[in-house]
């Protein structure tokens, strides 16, 4: 088994010739579907995003990853892809939210009972392991934050609509974990942004999620997209609640908000997916630079324990620079598995 391996936390920069990035990059992330992103017609959009999704396996090939994602070349942002393929969203009549930000934002209304009715990403991870003979992982939105990312006008409380987006998302992963992916990882950024929410019911909803699930599962919990969400906090408002819950790899970042990580050390059950990559610039860390991020980390957590990651998604990265950021990623990773060694 490889000592530190590498992966993307999940998004890699999608083509300019398949998305409109300026337009992309001058919003929030979608909520609700986004066709006018697309600069190819919707007859031709699967097999171009199948071209784009290539180029992201292929870079992070070349980059050396050990564990490879889709990019989410597929998708206008982490979240709608799946929540909007959900039975009970009015996608069109929307209804609308404050943003973690404080932007006003559309959002699916609830207007009856939340059901996943057909598979969403299969496909997705189907395509990816017929590309690649490295370990795949594959990403979808948890059920606490695609609570906050709707309005609810049909649940009597928030919990009760969370349960049945978890109960959504465990039969989404079951079957991705079928179609042979190797880890599974659902996001859930909305736990650091909503704390005090988040305890009232946000691990009882991953728990859900979780039920029966055999294989590798993980948990993204960030600060925002750094191109969108400026400055990061000193730590985390929501993490040790996670040591308790059923997921096997909590996702963090250490990069750009320079976490203490003394903090690995409150949670002791699980692996960590370390963030060393810092996504608000685009200048690429040398590879030393990124070794002294995971060195941060070795006084806390046995190196059996981590994965080496970027702080969050690479999507709104020019492709260059995010290619070089992940040769970096390896070649600083290699630096202390020698050391390790």
């Amino acid at each position: 088994m490889t000592t530190l391996p590498t992966s993307l936390v999940g998004s890699y920069p999608q083509p300019e010739w398949l998305i409109n990035r300026e337009m992309l990059s001058k919003r929030m992330p979608p909520r609700v579907r986004a066709g006018e992103l697309w600069r190819v017609d919707e007859s031709w959009l699967e097999l171009a995003q199948d071209d784009a999704t290539l180029l992201a396996v292929r870079d992070q090939e070349r980059a050396g990853l050990d564990i490879l994602t889709d990019g989410e070349a597929r998708r206008e942002s982490y979240s709608n892809r799946f929540a909007t393929a959900l039975d009970g969203m009015d996608l069109d009549n929307p209804g609308s939210i404050l943003s973690r930000s404080g932007q006003s934002i559309l959002v699916p209304r609830v207007t009856h009972a939340v059901q996943r009715m057909r598979p969403v990403q299969v496909r997705d991870v189907e395509f990816l392991r017929a590309n690649t003979d490295r370990k795949i992982k594959i990403t979808v939105p948890g059920p606490f934050t695609m609570t906050q990312l709707t309005q609810n006008d049909f649940y009597k409380s928030d919990e009760d609509l969370a349960f049945d987006l978890a109960a959504a998302v465990n039969a989404e992963m079951k079957d991705l974990f079928a179609a042979g992916a190797d880890v599974v990882q659902i996001d859930e950024p909305y736990m650091q942004a909503y704390p005090d929410k988040a305890r009232q019911y946000a691990v009882k909803a991953l728990n859900r999620a979780l039920e029966g699930i055999e294989g590798t599962t993980a948990l993204h919990i960030c600060f925002g997209y750094a191109a969108l969400v400026p400055g990061r906090p000193p730590a985390y408002a929501f993490l040790t609640e996670l040591n308790n819950s059923a997921v096997k790899q909590i996702s963090i970042e250490t990069a750009q908000s320079k976490l203490d990580c003394s903090i690995l050390a409150d949670i002791p059950k699980k692996d960590i997916i370390l963030g060393v990559i810092d996504l608000s610039t685009h200048e690429v860390e040398t590879a030393e630079t990124v070794a002294e991020r995971i060195r941060r980390a070795l006084p806390f957590i046995a190196p059996e324990r981590l994965v080496v990651a970027t702080d969050c998604g690479m999507k709104y990265l020019p492709r260059d620079v995010a290619f070089g950021k992940m040769r970096s990623l390896v070649e600083g990773t290699e630096i202390v598995r020698k050391e390790l060694a």
